[in-house]
């Protein structure tokens, strides 16, 4: 949740970006500096005086509230209460999964059998999870990071693991663009970690191409999911046999 603090910091950095000082400040709302100085400093306004600000800067109010939900720190985790209302209900999941694809509404209602009335149900739970912020029109703003990631036991994952990944594995990867690869080795120990950075790296770089190529036509774009992994396992079946 935005806070006063949150809003002083954006008209601070509104007031700059407009190259107004506070004396201009105070002649646009009729007021003396020393009066504009420390209501800015103890963050104590009204309504009144936030919309009579918003005025001098050309900006209404609705902007301004925009700009400081932009300027929150965006989720690289979600809370276990999170994930748990997340996986409660198969649609929410569903559309979860779509918004962490930036789909629109229309795009959900087109392939998915969910109304634009229950779609806009779902964007609002995600809203009140913390995973969008929910905008005029349908539209939303993902406030997850580029980092995010679901919690390694947490309960989406364990979702996946149980319901999922059977079903992920049991493709032949011989399609286009497709492929699955088992690498097995002993390598130092440290070194396991420098790989680990560059399976991440693949990873945030399959992240940046699909934002990038979100503005390709619907016709010239795949879906896909992309699995990467790398851990200290030996088949179960093979340490039964050791000595």
């Amino acid at each position: 949740m935005s806070t006063t603090a949150d809003l002083i910091t954006a008209i601070k950095r509104e007031l700059k970006s407009a190259h107004m000082t506070y004396a201009d400040l105070a002649r646009a709302m009729g007021m003396a500096e020393s009066s504009v100085k420390r209501m800015l400093a103890k963050g104590d306004m009204s309504l009144s005086r936030i919309d009579a600000i918003c005025r001098a800067l050309k900006l209404d109010f609705a902007e301004l509230s925009r700009r400081v939900a932009d300027a929150q720190p965006l989720v690289t985790e979600l809370t276990p209460a999170q994930e748990r209302a997340v996986v409660a209900d198969k649609k929410l999941l569903l559309v979860a999964i779509c918004v962490l694809s930036q789909w629109t509404t229309e795009q959900i209602s087109a392939t998915y059998r969910l109304g634009e009335a229950e779609c806009v149900k779902y964007l609002a739970q995600l809203d009140r999870i913390g995973i969008i912020e929910l905008r005029p029109l349908n539209r939303y703003r993902l406030k997850l990071a580029k980092t995010f990631r679901w919690r390694p036991h947490g309960p989406v994952m364990n979702f996946f693991r149980e319901h999922a990944l059977l079903d992920y594995f049991a493709g032949g990867f011989d399609g286009p663009g497709e492929g699955l690869m088992l690498v097995h080795g002993s390598v130092s120990r440290t070194l396991a970690p420098l790989f680990l950075e560059r399976l991440q790296r693949v990873a945030q770089d399959f992240a940046q191409q699909h934002q990038t190529d979100q503005k390709l036509a619907e016709k010239d774009r795949e879906g896909y999911t992309l699995v990467l992994a790398m851990r200290s396992w030996e088949f179960e079946a093979f340490t039964h046999l050791r000595r």
